[in-house]
């Protein structure tokens, strides 16, 4: 058998000897794998239709279980570096066939050898920051220019403010005569109640006043008593 250098990367190999089955057959499910990293590699074994897929699957596990327990390497970062096929030992075997012959059949084996090694995930460079772009200016609010009114729409304004002069005395008057009546309804409503109050305090003063006449009266008999 060929030998191969130790790997720099720390890894570890599985091998599996004498399998069943032609090398050719197990060629083409190995260059399946090789490259992956070691979980996507058992996924597409564990779907790959070939009969070969199932050796190579228990050969892969057992290299990922070698790295892990042996060599203390984390699963999730392990590749598969290498992996190939040599051919093993033939077996002879004989079919009879008609008229006394005897036919060779040929049972190939192989050996399927696996390795993986650990690769630091890749680091995606960090992306630059992008400057933040500058606010944009507020834009000044337009002033409207002013209307300037010409000489022949000053001539055209002028009759039209002259008559709104005129008009402004008339509604004062209007204005004034409307408001004359309700003028004159509140004095006459308030010399009412003047009046009524008066003759409210007359009629409260009559009595006392007549009973003040008697007492000064019936003093003035009393007097006149005292002194006969």
């Amino acid at each position: 058998m060929p030998t191969r250098q130790a790997q720099e990367a720390p890894g570890a190999r599985a091998v599996a000897r004498y399998v069943r089955l032609s090398a050719t057959k197990a060629r083409r499910v190995v260059n399946l794998v090789r490259g992956l990293p070691a979980k996507e590699a058992l996924t597409v074994l564990q779907f790959a239709p070939q009969a070969a897929s199932e050796p190579v699957y228990k050969v892969l596990a057992s290299a990922i279980a070698n790295a892990e327990n042996n060599e203390r390497l984390d699963p999730d970062a392990l590749l598969v570096s290498a992996a190939y096929v040599d051919e093993g030992p033939t077996l002879k075997r004989f079919r009879p066939r008609a008229q006394g012959r005897a036919y060779r059949i040929r049972k190939r084996t192989c050996h399927i050898t696996v390795e993986v090694e650990a690769v630091q995930p890749k680091v995606r460079p960090k992306k630059k920051a992008v400057p933040a772009k500058a606010a944009p200016q507020a834009e000044e609010p337009q002033v409207e220019d002013a209307v300037v009114e010409t000489p022949a729409e000053e001539t055209e304004a002028k009759p039209a403010k002259k008559a709104a002069a005129k008009k402004a005395p008339a509604k004062k008057a209007a204005e004034a005569e409307a408001e004359a009546p309700a003028k004159k309804a509140t004095k006459k409503a308030a010399a009412k109640a003047d009046e009524s109050e008066e003759a409210e305090a007359e009629s409260v003063a009559k009595p006392a006043k007549k009973a003040a006449k008697k007492a000064a009266a019936k003093a003035e008999k009393a007097e006149q008593e005292e002194t006969e």
